[in-house]
């Protein structure tokens, strides 16, 4: 059988990579609630995102499509870095990053044609970030790179030059690990 499948996402970083591994796809924005609520762990606070991302999107549709949803967090300390509001928040964000090691979740959901979850699953990669000084920061802020990224960098882009080492999979730092979504779709019988 051939599914159609539709990518819930906002983020060019998320279609760039589901095009890498040759899938055909569309792109519906979903809506979720991405607050945090009470003491709602990292992990589970991006898996609720994605799968409510996805479910957003299916609720809409009604021709039996698959569809994806996911979402990336930066997490360090124990504490979640989301999106930026502003500059003086990726300066904060950045500075909580400086010299340390942060871990970087993805979660990804895929929903049936029937509304339901089929699969659900998270992604952790370590990421150490170098010593940052106050220039380094004020100078890649004014790039305005890091404005529409969790944790307020982007290491697929100018933010490369903050990251030392990551240890697991690139693709899930960028915002989708493209390995452990195919091996899903595979068995799934998606792809």
């Amino acid at each position: 059988m051939s599914y159609r499948i539709v990518l819930a996402s906002s983020s060019p970083r998320r279609r760039e990579l589901l095009s890498s591994l040759g899938i055909g796809f569309e792109v519906i924005h979903p809506s979720s609630d991405e607050a945090l609520s009470g003491s709602e762990a990292p992990r589970d606070f991006a898996l609720r995102v994605s799968a409510e991302k996805a479910l957003s999107v299916s609720a809409l549709l009604e021709n039996g499509e698959i569809v994806i949803g996911a979402d990336t967090i930066v997490v360090v300390d124990g504490e979640i870095l989301g999106k930026p509001a502003d500059p003086e928040d990726a300066s904060l964000m950045l500075r909580k990053l400086s010299g340390k090691e942060h871990h970087v979740y993805t979660a990804f959901s895929i929903v049936g044609p029937e509304n339901e979850i089929l699969h659900s699953e998270i992604v952790g990669t370590r990421v150490r970030v170098k010593s940052l000084a106050a220039s380094e920061i004020d100078g890649y802020i004014k790039t305005g790179e890091p404005m529409d990224k969790a944790g307020a960098y982007g290491i697929q882009g100018i933010g490369s030059f903050l990251v030392t080492g990551i240890k697991g999979s690139y693709s899930n730092v960028v915002g989708l690990p493209v390995e452990e979504l195919l091996a899903a779709l595979k068995k799934l019988g998606i792809v």
